[in-house]
């Protein structure tokens, strides 16, 4: 890779509670990059969602789609080196996928999602590095708990297990056409700064800077 590039695109990938958000943050902070936050908090149709997934799951995927196309656009078009929370290829690697497997999306509308995400993801630019943070399922649940979100209470251990196979399963393919570093979630935690988040800023700065 060219190392005279004048802006970089990182994507932390990884399972609901895992600690994206919060890596994301700091590395902002840390390289003086912009940082793009998945929507959450005012995302109008989770509490829909969670009640009643098989009803939900194509409106939740479309505005998850449209929010993070708008970011990557903005991304595309400035000349600010960038951090995003969570990347364009979950939602269709992850998220749809499991919820069409699982019974959750009709055939119909996971082929039109997926067609559609194919049409937008051709146009904007792959990131330089994914950042994948990887955890057991107990620690996810245990931070899922921590933090409180009142939509969030109806997660079970089986759903964010059936997450972490097809986040691996999504890692095998995904290492041939990305950079991709594994942290261990289960035994780093980015609350804080400390030495792996040093050896991190290092791994960074030698394949991008």
């Amino acid at each position: 890779m060219e190392k005279s590039k004048k802006k970089y695109l990182i994507g932390i990938a990884g399972n609901i509670g895992v600690g994206k958000t919060t890596l994301t943050t700091n590395l902002g902070k840390r390289l003086r990059w912009r940082s793009y936050y998945e929507s959450v908090i005012d995302n109008p149709f989770l509490d829909d969602f969670y009640g009643d997934m098989k009803r939900w799951s194509f409106n939740l995927q479309i505005y998850f789609l449209a929010h993070r196309f708008r970011a990557q656009k903005e991304i595309a078009d400035s000349e600010e080196s960038a951090i995003q929370d969570r990347t364009i290829y979950e939602d269709v690697e992850i998220f749809a996928r499991s919820l069409y497997e699982q019974g959750h999306m009709t055939e119909r509308d996971y082929r039109t999602y997926r067609d559609l995400f194919n049409d937008m993801v051709y146009f904007l630019p792959k990131p330089d590095m994914i950042i994948y943070l990887k955890a057991s399922v107990k620690t996810l649940m245990s931070r899922i708990r921590q933090r409180g979100r009142d939509f969030e209470r109806s997660i079970s251990p089986d759903y964010i297990e059936y997450l972490n196979r097809g986040y691996e399963r999504w890692m095998k393919e995904a290492q041939e056409k990305f950079y991709i570093y594994t942290v261990n979630a289960d035994e780093v935690d980015f609350l804080r700064e400390n030495a792996k988040f040093e050896e991190l800023i290092s791994v960074i700065r030698e394949h991008c800077l």
